[in-house]
């Protein structure tokens, strides 16, 4: 393992720099380029060394964050944040079918001494849940986390914990 570019340092391509993004990797200089990846993720960065700035070079949003000397600061730019429209669509994909499910359950009740009469309810808790894990989805693809490589990071030091 590197050496982690040690506090109060500039950006520069001879560092090594923890990801932004993942947090568990390693940001290194991408041999003849101008440019810097990480070794868990596997995401490219752009480097501007005037501005101290990276930007996520391996995805359609403009991800940029400036190198303060000892971490990494998000910098805004226009269109990566989502807007209030995306997150009043992302409330509606739950709460819509949620509700309609609901509805049929109220107009249409089950009979109380029916086997099933169970059902109803958990066909609305199975309708939220799952259009809940949908949109958490569809966020992790868009912002490209490596949910899955981060909990296999995760077992792996629970493991070594447990056999040390």
């Amino acid at each position: 393992m590197s050496n982690i570019s040690e506090s109060g340092s500039v950006l520069n391509y001879s560092r090594v720099y923890t990801c932004p993004v993942c947090r568990h990797g390693e940001l290194s200089n991408i041999s003849l380029m101008d440019a810097f990846a990480c070794n868990f993720c596997n995401h490219i960065f752009s480097a501007d060394l005037e501005q101290q700035v990276i930007q996520m070079a391996d995805s359609q949003l403009a991800l940029k964050w400036r190198w303060n000397g000892r971490s990494w600061q998000s910098v805004k730019s226009e269109g990566v944040e989502l807007s209030w429209g995306y997150w009043i669509a992302g409330m509606m994909f739950i709460l819509l079918p949620t509700a309609i499910v609901s509805l049929s359950v109220y107009l249409f009740p089950p009979l109380p001494e029916s086997r099933l009469s169970w059902l109803p309810i958990f066909w609305i808790v199975l309708t939220l849940v799952s259009h809940l894990c949908c949109l958490i989805w569809l966020i992790i693809e868009y912002y490209q986390f490596p949910i899955f490589r981060y909990f296999r990071v995760i077992t792996n030091r629970m493991l070594a914990r447990f056999q040390n």
